[in-house]
């Protein structure tokens, strides 16, 4: 993640009312936050995130409003109410009885006092809508004013307590003053700002069901670890390789790449000075031998060689040193030592070498999707756009995507289907357009079969799914991908499904599963053995066939491939912590619960399986030394 504030980065704004304001920094705009005003963009470029900022009004002479950097002991003092403090307290007289509500000390004195004097009344308020309407529009103190009069124009200030007037001062803050705070988009702040609006499309997700999910899938960066080759030397197994189903948006994906290190771009200066470029130039000039520095010629003068080498009649002239050239001038012209010389060329860089796309071996994603192209429109916030992906992202070699089609029947699917290959004269003889589409519909289908061939190979260290589909048509189909020890986790809002998965997964099935796969295996044996009429072995087909059928409903899944299936679910509670009001927060979010089912991959043992040796138990004494004394 990026320490400053970059061009075209998408920010979160956090307005006084807590809500936020996800927009993205476009340089040369102006950025509108409703009633709290406007502010130029490129008043936040190269600004560090987490800062708090008032928008001032507009000065005499200038065009634009200010920003103003709120410092960080303002926003303490304010977050602890020291702004206003508690009025002095007298001594009440104690009421019949004893019964008092104050907290009162050990002398007399009143601590804490209640609150059961006050009395709501917007009478007491003797500022009016008009004057507080005039006093925004001719306010300079970014609401600040506004607080003030109020506070000073309330007539029964001095009863509140001094929790009361806190709740009162946070009230009128939230509502005149003119400060947001500048926050990274990351996934917490993402998941929050959806939740609040279209919860349904990221399948009610939260902050904490998202932690679990990468928990247990064992999600990490895997750049540099071990590949292992399976035993037909193709096959690659391990090398930190997921397989996600997401029908979040892209909010799952997005999750588990910020965890592999690949959610953001490098951190590369987006401003760099000529010196800089300069330095950048020369080095790939002499590597590909444009440039030839000599042991006493500076890179200023190589650089200028490399522009003017070439003149109009497009052969190379060698340049003469600065003192020669001065003194003999080239074609006759004139020597003007103390004249102004036009300054030297920059030469061109070299073309970027071009960078296949998915074509990363190790710390991958591979997503399914059901579509064309898989839903990631969330990736956008994090400056990658899957339609038009950037290939300086990390994303751009490290996402992968397979359709159910190409993963199920590769050779339904045209783009699957190798193109016609066509000579060279042939492509010689092209127009240089339908040559060009030539080589793109090669290249895309050399990226289709690598990505479909890697994908059914299988070899993946996790699976993780967050789909509306049906749970176990997918564990039917993506578990037998997953190398053995690997992790799965399947999220759903609902418990229903998961509870299904649990049963298909339990452990009795999984003991019937096996004795009826025993049973198959001698019935097998027998048959081969013996020898039948041509009828008896249609019809015993015709046996199997439809035992097979009973076999595929009461098993719909192998229940050998998984062990310890798990449910569970996981809600966090918020808290309000201030000194002395510290307590959970009334209200919040509802929505489904959501529930994770969580399994390990096993490679289940050919054959049965038998206990062997000699059992030798305890034995127990008997007789008069077994006794106990009395």
């Amino acid at each position: 993640m990026h320490s400053s504030i970059r061009p075209n980065a998408h920010v979160a704004l956090r307005l006084p009312s807590g809500i936020l304001k996800v927009l993205e920094i476009i340089p040369n705009t102006t950025i509108n936050i409703g009633k709290f005003g406007t502010f130029p963009a490129n008043h936040l470029l190269g600004r560090p995130y987490y800062l708090t900022y008032e928008v001032l009004d507009k000065d005499d002479g200038k065009s634009d409003p200010e920003l103003n950097v709120v410092s960080a002991s303002e926003l303490h003092a304010e977050a602890l109410g020291n702004d206003h403090a508690a009025p002095a307290e007298g001594k009440p007289e104690p009421a019949e009885g004893g019964a008092e509500f104050d907290i009162v000390g050990e002398n007399g004195e009143v601590i804490m006092r209640s609150n059961r004097m006050t009395v709501d009344d917007p009478s007491r308020q003797t500022l009016s809508m008009d004057e507080i309407e005039e006093l925004k529009k001719a306010g300079t103190g970014s609401g600040k004013e506004i607080i003030a009069k109020l506070m000073a124009s309330h007539l029964a200030i001095d009863q509140k307590t001094s929790f009361s007037l806190a709740k009162y001062t946070l009230r009128k803050s939230r509502k005149y003053l003119k400060r947001f705070t500048v926050l990274p988009m990351d996934i917490g702040i993402l998941t929050a700002h959806i939740t609040e609006k279209e919860a349904y499309k990221i399948m009610e997700l939260r902050e904490e069901t998202l932690g679990l999910i990468c928990s247990w899938s064992n999600i990490h960066c895997a750049e540099v670890s071990r590949v292992q080759t399976a035993e037909d030397g193709i096959s690659q197994i391990g090398g930190g390789r997921w397989l996600v189903v997401d029908d979040t948006g892209g909010l799952v994906t997005a999750a588990l790449a910020e965890k592999m290190g690949l959610l953001y771009s490098a951190d590369e200066e987006w401003e760099e000075g000529e010196e800089g470029e300069e330095k950048d130039v020369l080095p790939e000039l002499e590597a590909l031998g444009e440039v030839e520095r000599k042991p006493s010629q500076p890179a200023s003068c190589t650089l200028e060689a490399a522009s003017n080498a070439p003149n109009q009649n497009g052969t190379d002239v060698e340049m003469a040193d600065s003192e020669s050239a001065a003194v003999h001038p080239p074609n006759g012209a004139s020597p003007n030592p103390t004249g102004p010389s036009d300054p030297p060329l920059r030469p061109r860089k070299p073309p970027r070498p071009h960078i296949a796309q998915m074509s990363a071996e190790t710390n991958t994603l591979t997503i399914l999707h059901t579509n064309n192209q898989p839903n990631l429109s969330l990736l956008k916030y994090f400056s990658f756009d899957p339609g038009a992906p950037n290939p300086a992202h990390p994303l751009y070699t490290h996402l992968k995507s397979v359709s159910w089609l190409q993963l199920l029947y590769p050779t339904e699917d045209p783009s699957y289907i190798e193109p016609e290959v066509l000579s060279d004269d042939v492509l010689a003889a092209m127009k240089s357009s339908k040559r060009g589409n030539y080589y793109k519909k090669r290249r895309r289908w050399e990226r289709t079969a690598r990505v479909v061939d890697e994908t059914r190979r299988g070899g993946y260290d996790g699976l993780v799914v967050a789909s509306v589909m049906e749970p176990r048509t997918i564990m039917k189909e993506l578990v037998p991908l997953v190398r053995g020890g690997g992790r799965i986790v399947v999220y759903h809002p609902n418990v229903e499904p998961l509870v299904d998965l649990c049963d298909l997964y339990s452990k009795e099935r999984r003991t019937t599963y096996i004795d009826r796969q025993l049973e198959v295996a001698q019935n097998v044996k027998i048959k081969v053995e013996g020898e039948e009429e041509e009828e008896e072995e249609e019809e015993e087909e015709d046996r199997n066939g439809t035992s097979d059928e009973l076999d595929e409903e009461d098993f719909p899944v192998n229940p050998t491939l998984l062990l310890v299936p798990t449910l569970q679910t996981s809600r966090a509670r918020h808290w309000q912590v201030l000194p002395g009001r510290t307590h959970p927060m009334m209200t919040s979010h509802g929505g489904s619960e959501g529930y994770l089912f969580t399994a390990t991959r096993v490679l289940p043992a050919e054959g049965r399986v038998e206990a062997r040796g000699r059992f030798r138990g305890k034995k127990r004494k008997t007789g008069a030394d077994s006794a106990v004394p009395t």
